[in-house]
């Protein structure tokens, strides 16, 4: 089967289809024929080796010191099973699915060995394979950090990066939860933010949001970009203070300024179980239609290297895709 490996930490360049084994499912394994796969912010940073300089040291202990130790990169796919180990029970082949492997990663690949207790769950039968493969990275995360931040009824949260691949499932869930959402994003996705149900949307890119005279209960910073000194100034007290991407040491600096204040910090990541309870639900709200997937962009497997490039100009909104299989090819395929 054909394979994306990641050769070597370095630009987009680094990225090379080769051939490598299909893999054989294990005992609690289903195998899946992956049609979609995504390039998410986290592939990219590990494939630049994009971290701070205080956390080079941990980062490279963790992701390998000279080459990714996963060298198959993506965590999400979708796609039809092909076959299941002797113990698995909940699937059988022919079912179509999602799933997100996060850390394991080894999406960006034909092939796919994923245990029947990970993070798994029947496609949406409303939604294509594109579509599903965007439901999990970001409706995990963002469902995670709300819930954690007990976002309710009546709340109003600001959510700084609504437009990205978490932002946008972000706003569509804390709308579900009932409270008032304020979106900021840049001006070319001022209407998408609308779109997904924002009740207020500012441009960054014109206006200070801090300095509006507004006072939150929850902000919710999915990209990295909000200070300290604007999160004291704008959240009400007792408030809560999300933060998705801080590194540890960056948590600590947050703690340490947050500690004459009564606001709560938030961040960290969710642990595996979590995100295999968490993928029913977002299955379950999609089925719905109350949240929806955006795609920005969709590339063919051949074009991972140009996926990548635009990934890091940091300007998508919602998901890129990557298309492995092509349905229509492969229909008429299987009609000769």
């Amino acid at each position: 089967m054909k394979a994306i490996v990641c050769t070597k930490y370095g630009k987009p360049d680094v990225l090379k289809i080769v051939a490598i084994e299909k893999p054989i499912p294990k005992d609690n394994e289903v195998l899946v024929k992956n049609f979609a796969t995504s390039v998410t912010v986290a592939d990219c940073r590990v494939r630049g080796f994009d971290v701070p300089a205080s956390f080079w040291l941990p980062a490279r202990l963790a992701l390998g010191l000279f080459k990714p130790r996963k060298s198959i990169l993506g965590s999400e796919l979708s796609g039809i099973i092909e076959a299941v180990g002797k113990n698995v029970s909940r699937f059988e082949a022919g079912d179509e699915v999602f799933a997100f492997s996060d850390h394991k990663m080894g999406a960006y690949a034909e092939y796919v060995c994923v245990a029947e207790n990970d993070c798994i769950a029947l496609k949406p039968e409303n939604l294509s394979f594109e579509q599903s493969t965007v439901l999990s990275f970001g409706g995990i995360t963002a469902l995670y950090f709300l819930k954690k931040g007990r976002v309710s009824k009546g709340d109003k949260i600001l959510i700084y990066g609504a437009s990205g691949s978490v932002g946008v499932y972000a706003v569509q869930l804390a709308k579900y939860f009932g409270a008032e959402v304020t979106g900021v994003c840049s001006t070319g996705n001022l209407e998408l933010v609308k779109r997904l149900g924002a009740d207020f949307v500012i441009d960054y890119t014109k206006t200070d949001w801090a300095e509006l005279n507004e006072k939150f209960d929850v902000i919710f910073d999915a990209v990295g970009k909000t200070g300290i000194s604007q999160i004291i100034k704008t959240t009400k007290p007792n408030g809560r203070y999300i933060h998705l991407v801080a590194t540890p040491f960056t948590e600590l600096k947050i703690r340490w300024r947050l500690l004459s204040s009564k606001l709560k910090f938030i961040g960290g990541t969710y642990n595996s179980a979590i995100a295999n309870e968490y993928i029913h639900f977002i299955k379950k709200l999609a089925v719905e239609g109350v949240i929806k997937p955006v795609i920005d962009k969709q590339y063919c497997f051949d074009e991972i290297s140009l996926a990548h490039e635009y990934v890091d100009k940091g300007h998508k909104k919602g998901n890129v895709v990557i298309t492995i299989t092509d349905l229509r090819r492969s229909a008429m395929v299987d009609k000769a």
